[in-house]
């Protein structure tokens, strides 16, 4: 007999409200790291990518301000990911001052020796998932948010989640995640369900008070 599996614990989600507050924390970092870090933040949430993704995104990708990014996720399958006004507008103020995050050597404009459209110093040239992450904690810290509900992949949750929430189709969502199994997105409706739940039982006006 087969032994019964164990359930699929559902994704941490930010509401509305503290992704918010976490794009403007991380927005209002000093001077280009604010830049970098909002941008990241705003296309993260507006795109669902992954981390993986995001961090090895080129600047020829953006630098000619798409609507939408052709991004390849995991088995090499490529899919659209679509940019709102907002996640455009932080790339353009980013690529203004991206220079500062090369090398002194490569910090004019018409050298393109750096391919990443986040550089870093160090070995590998771009900026490291690991790196991201600390960078996010610190951000929900200033958000007023606890860092250990934060992490990157918890931005493409909020991603979906807040699809769904709005009236967006499963298979649309499906589609913007790159999941292969409608399955593997099927989990977002148990946690969009669960807050509309929760709206309807503290914002009815029939709701039983407590």
């Amino acid at each position: 007999m087969e032994a019964p599996r164990k359930g699929r614990a559902l994704p941490k989600v930010l509401s509305r409200d503290e992704m918010d507050r976490l794009i403007a924390a991380a927005s209002a970092r000093d001077g280009a790291q604010g830049l970098r870090l909002g941008c990241m933040v705003e296309l993260a949430y507006a795109s669902g990518m992954r981390i993986s993704e995001l961090t090895s995104l080129s600047l020829a990708a953006l630098a000619r301000d798409p609507a939408y990014l052709i991004v390849k996720g995991k088995g090499g399958k490529e899919r659209l990911a679509p940019l709102n006004e907002t996640a455009r507008a932080a790339v353009k103020a980013y690529l203004e001052i991206r220079p500062q995050f090369l090398p002194k050597g490569e910090r004019s404009k018409d050298v393109g020796a750096n391919p990443w459209l986040f550089p870093s110093r160090g070995k590998g040239g771009r900026l490291t998932p690991r790196r991201f992450a600390q960078l996010l904690d610190e951000a929900a810290a200033d958000a007023g948010i606890d860092p250990a509900r934060v992490s990157p992949h918890v931005l493409r949750h909020a991603f979906a989640t807040h699809l769904l929430e709005g009236g967006a189709d499963l298979r649309v969502v499906q589609t913007l995640l790159g999941h292969a199994d409608i399955a593997t997105t099927q989990i977002y409706t148990h946690v969009a369900g669960d807050r509309l739940a929760q709206v309807v039982a503290t914002k009815h006006p029939l709701a039983k008070k407590s």
